[in-house]
């Protein structure tokens, strides 16, 4: 009798252990963005319930716990990480030297195991993520969460996939930055580029310039609609006086949030234009001593910073401030539209110009930026800026961003630089979605649909196969003169920065529109289940 009490105990056992084994899975459970490099089917769920367990070293603690809470959550049950490696887990997270790309991962699904490997904790992170889309998205009261059975081999094509966020224009608080870098963990980009610095405010705490954000985070009003933006006559302000600004502390929140989740931060210093804010605040770094206001309207100001040995000395004091602040070995330093009429009209200036032996004003700007380059270089840090500081030549260890079409990406490569692709006709979102406006927000103008990113391919066909290696990856850039609120800026990324997180991570060869689509159906029911604000336009053909 107690031998068949123990078999019968033990089919009991067998027969629940195997009860998902041979569940058969479809297509469908598997709509993943950025599409994997490989993905193999298989049979069987896995079950997360009280019994799961994750296992993995101590250097994995944080990807550990990343997991533990989002697990917890989905399931309704607590799903505990131990770095003890002698206790039992049915999910296993590893390192592997034999990964080859370090951003690389491999995932194993089956009904009683999963293991997500990495070359390194990035890695790992990523795996989570793909785990992350596989888990289903509408749970009933008290329903099983199963995870279909699958074999991923999967690793980036770019080593940049960045997003970028203009908080100069309009203020966005500290939550929702760090709710902006989990959507593109999620997405599985890698950089921030924050930009803090700009005629219409300045966002950065700067201890030894506290009018930086007493004088320069504030402007008395600001523009209503587009207006004509340089006749006063024609345009409405609002009245209404409007600033903010993240004291240090809040960037190093920021910052250690986002290394938590593999996400570089590049701020952004603007120099030698944008700058009225700050000469706003310190008259002293204008052309004229006139006293200044901050910009209350969009658009390109001729308030740029004298090429002074004060204004250099204050911008090494900031950036000697934020560079304590952001471990990223790059620093965007702008460079972007300075016009040139009060550098012109400057005796400074002008002496500057025959002291060094210079041509013109825009080999002017060139040593401006050249100096604030030695500066960085000498902190450890490389310069980034706009494709602008090509013009009057380039600093020698810059990395440029392309902007202004592809053209000052492609001269940048050739001659050795890198570059980061971010042309607007692919890469502005803030640009409106769909030819059809009428029920559209606001936006500065242009069109970029889902579709038009989804198309972009950044390393350009005029580069040879050497000259494409400086092309490093591709960013999404949303100014903020038109996007008010986060809400907005969400409804204004989603789901432009899904396409383009699979234009920067997937082959090109595996990208198809029609199957992006299928897949971007079934991501758009997690942005739901978070809560996120998106267009639809994207969601049917007609656009």
């Amino acid at each position: 009798m107690k031998h068949l009490l123990l078999i019968t105990l033990c089919l009991i056992i067998n027969s629940c252990s195997n009860k998902y084994e041979t569940v058969v899975n479809s297509e469908e459970d598997y709509l993943i963005i950025p599409k994997p490099t490989s993905l193999e089917i298989s049979t069987g769920k896995f079950l997360i319930d009280s019994n799961t367990k994750i296992i993995g070293e101590e250097i994995l603690e944080n990807e550990g716990n990343y997991l533990s809470n989002l697990l917890s959550e989905v399931a309704g049950v607590t799903v505990p990480f131990t770095n003890e490696t002698k206790t039992k887990g049915n999910i296993l997270l590893k390192l592997d030297s034999n990964i080859t790309n370090s951003e690389g991962y491999e995932l194993s699904i089956n009904y009683n195991q999963i293991t997500i490997a990495g070359k390194t904790t990035k890695g790992v992170f990523y795996g989570i993520q793909t785990l992350n889309q596989l888990i289903p998205l509408t749970k009933e009261a008290n329903s099983e969460v199963l995870i279909p059975a699958a074999t991923i081999t999967d690793s980036p094509r770019y080593a940049y996939r960045g997003m970028h966020l203009d908080v100069a224009r309009h203020f966005f608080p500290v939550q929702f930055v760090k709710k902006y870098i989990d959507i593109l963990a999620m997405h599985k980009m890698n950089t921030f580029h924050w930009h803090l610095t700009e005629d219409q405010g300045w966002r950065i705490e700067i201890k030894k310039y506290p009018k930086l954000t007493e004088v320069g985070s504030i402007r008395k009003e600001t523009i209503v609609g587009h207006g004509n933006t340089w006749k006063k006559s024609d345009v409405k302000y609002d009245g209404t006086p409007y600033g903010g600004f993240y004291t240090q502390e809040d960037v190093k929140e920021i910052v250690a949030y986002a290394a938590e989740r593999y996400v570089t931060v590049i701020p952004e210093i603007e120099l030698p234009g944008h700058a009225l804010a700050a000469i706003a605040a310190y008259p002293e770094l204008g052309n004229t001593g006139e006293q200044y206001e901050v910009g209350t309207r969009w658009g390109v100001f001729p308030e740029i910073y004298a090429p002074s040995e004060e204004t250099f000395k204050f911008l090494e004091n900031v950036l000697s401030e934020v560079v304590e602040l952001f471990p990223s070995k790059l620093i965007h330093i702008g460079g972007d539209e300075a016009p040139k009429t009060q550098w012109e009209n400057s005796k400074l200036a002008q002496e500057v110009i025959k002291r060094e032996g210079l041509k013109n004003e825009h080999e002017l700007q060139s040593y401006f930026i050249k100096r604030i380059e030695k500066f960085l270089n000498s902190k450890g840090r490389n310069i980034i800026g706009w494709d602008e500081i090509l013009e009057g030549g380039l600093a020698p260890n810059a990395t440029v961003m392309s902007w202004r079409g592809e053209k000052g990406g492609i001269e940048a490569a050739k001659m050795h630089h890198n570059v980061i692709m971010t042309p607007t006709k692919y890469c502005y979102f803030d640009f409106y979605q769909t030819k059809n406006r009428e029920n559209e927000p606001l936006a500065i103008g242009g069109k970029t649909t889902v579709e038009d990113v989804y198309s972009y391919e950044p390393t350009p066909k005029e580069l040879t196969e050497e000259e494409s290696k400086y092309v490093l990856g591709a960013q999404g850039n949303v100014w903020s003169e038109y996007i008010k609120t986060p809400e907005h800026v969400e409804y204004m990324i989603l789901p432009r920065l899904t396409a383009l997180s699979e234009v920067v991570w997937s082959s090109k060869d595996s990208r198809n529109w029609g199957d992006f689509q299928k897949r971007l159906k079934k991501i758009v029911l997690k942005y739901d289940e978070m809560d996120l604000n998106y267009a639809t336009h994207s969601l049917s053909i007609d656009e």
